[in-house]
């Protein structure tokens, strides 16, 4: 019987730690996720707050953990930012505003290069936005950037410029929240 319970243990314990996961402002958060043959890790995840209020949770996958920002920021690997909103504060607006923000803090206010791309991006996040939505903004270096909100497809953008602007809007040098930056480089 012992041995038949230590074999049990070998046998569930490695299914565990693959699916082992912490909680972020009530949004689980995975230590992995895969696409397309990609497994990428968990590098950090943090919340996006405005007043002692929690508004949306951020999490950053990569291939490999790193607390380098330019190297994320430049580099050409898979990666997924995932963001769940918490809060009914969180509108179609609002986000389209602090992705305004964002990009031209991201491109030091040169948008012009890629303008057309971030009008696009933008347009992904027009439809109403209410608690509970999950964003899953993936990087392909073959096809570029896909949106996707509650499992659906939204769209794609070409083009590691792009992809660069876009995860600069949190994690450049004046970032979307600084907190929420370090939380997302906390490896």
């Amino acid at each position: 019987m012992r041995k038949l319970y230590l074999l049990l243990m070998f046998l569930i314990l490695p299914i565990t730690f693959c699916f082992a996961q912490e909680k972020v402002s009530g949004v689980s958060i995975y230590e992995t996720l895969s696409f397309g043959g990609n497994k990428l890790v968990l590098n950090g995840a943090g919340v996006k707050e405005k007043m002692w209020i929690d508004l949306y949770v951020v999490s950053l996958y990569l291939p490999k953990k790193s607390t380098n920002a330019d190297e994320i920021i430049n580099s050409d690997d898979a990666s997924i930012i995932k963001m769940n909103v918490v809060s009914s504060m969180v509108s179609s607006e609002k986000m389209i505003e602090l992705l305004d923000e964002g990009f031209l803090n991201a491109t030091n206010g040169n948008l012009s290069a890629i303008k057309p791309k971030v009008d696009k991006f933008k347009s992904f996040f027009k439809d109403e936005i209410k608690e509970r939505d999950e964003f899953m903004i993936v990087y392909n270096p073959k096809s570029g950037v896909t949106v996707f909100k509650n499992g659906i497809k939204k769209g794609t953008i070409d083009g590691k410029d792009f992809k660069k602007a876009l995860f600069g809007v949190w994690l450049c040098i004046k970032p979307a929240d600084e907190k929420l930056k370090r939380a997302m480089l906390d490896s």
